[in-house]
């Protein structure tokens, strides 16, 4: 069983936290650019500032002519694809057609996609009926926090193919994951740079080709997208690869069960928004299965302080 060290519980709440605001930049920056300029933008920034950081540390990308540099750039576009450009643009153009709470839902069930992938691939993260007991909890809370609104229908044309490409985006995120989790070793702020190079330079010719250059640009949707860019991609992917890196992809994927939690409770803090009745139960069964799907590793945490 993989080790789970103090540092990586407070990054799961940091990155549940950054996560959960993130929604209210992208409602703002939705104002003055389409969905696939959004991901290609957040990418970009999010690869510039991750470049700029290895530069100013003196760390290069990762390279080919080093001892597993091919395959390590392998993962690097495995990384770059299934955790970055492939689902962002699922789900960006998935929430055209289907409610928004639907996307949430199917972030929930990432970890019971990681569950058994990490099961087969990964050394030291069985799939104990504890920890899948636990998962289903923790995805039931999110359901019901986010309310029966998340499977009314839209009436879109387009709906049924909208939820599928949620949940395919769901199962990228997964393998994305383990992908993570598998890489030789590298140096983390490398490896993150890189992933994001690779999703940067898939999503731009999109953006481009199908909504062209963004002309309603202002302040606040430029403040939008540089906080999208730098805390949500770019300081999140480094956070994202350390802790799978250390701690494992299953132990990683119980922040989508925060992020829901979060999104609801900074929109409370922060816009005003009324909180919903459902909050305190979904609260409990998710926090409720978080722990109980980690029960040996929270004895030994509180065993030693």
């Amino acid at each position: 069983m993989i080790p789970i060290r103090p540092i990586n519980w407070l990054k799961i709440v940091v990155l549940a936290m950054i996560w959960g605001a993130s929604f209210m930049f992208v409602s703002i920056a939705l104002e003055g650019v389409g969905p696939l300029t959004l991901v290609a933008t957040r990418l970009t920034l999010g690869a510039v500032f991750l470049v700029i950081l290895c530069g100013v540390k003196g760390i290069g990308l990762p390279s080919p002519r080093a001892e597993n540099g091919g395959k390590i750039w392998i993962f690097a576009i495995v990384m770059g694809l299934f955790s970055n450009a492939i689902p962002f643009t699922m789900l960006s153009w998935a929430q055209l057609s289907v409610a928004s709470g639907f996307a949430g839902v199917c972030m929930a069930v990432v970890p019971l996609l990681v569950l058994p992938l990490a099961h087969v691939f990964v050394p030291g993260e069985s799939m104990t009926l504890r920890r899948s007991i636990g998962f289903a909890i923790g995805t039931i809370g999110v359901i019901i926090l986010i309310g029966p609104n998340a499977f009314a229908s839209t009436g879109n044309d387009l709906e049924s193919l909208a939820r599928f490409s949620c949940v395919a985006a769901s199962a990228c995120y997964a393998i994305g994951s383990i992908s993570t989790r598998l890489c030789p070793e590298v140096n983390m702020l490398s490896l993150s740079a890189a992933a994001l190079c690779v999703a940067s330079v898939v999503s731009l010719p999109l953006a481009l080709i199908y909504e062209g250059s963004p002309s309603a640009l202002n302040l606040k949707v430029i403040l939008a997208l540089l906080y999208l860019g730098i805390l949500p991609t770019g300081v999140a992917q480094l956070l994202l690869t350390q802790v799978i890196r250390d701690a494992g992809p299953v132990f990683m994927s119980l922040v989508n069960y925060q992020v829901p939690l979060w999104s609801v409770v900074l929109g409370a803090l922060v816009l005003a928004e009324p909180l919903p009745p459902s909050l305190l139960l979904g609260m409990v069964l998710i926090l409720g299965g978080v722990a109980l799907s980690q029960l040996g590793k929270l004895r030994r945490l509180f065993g030693r302080g």
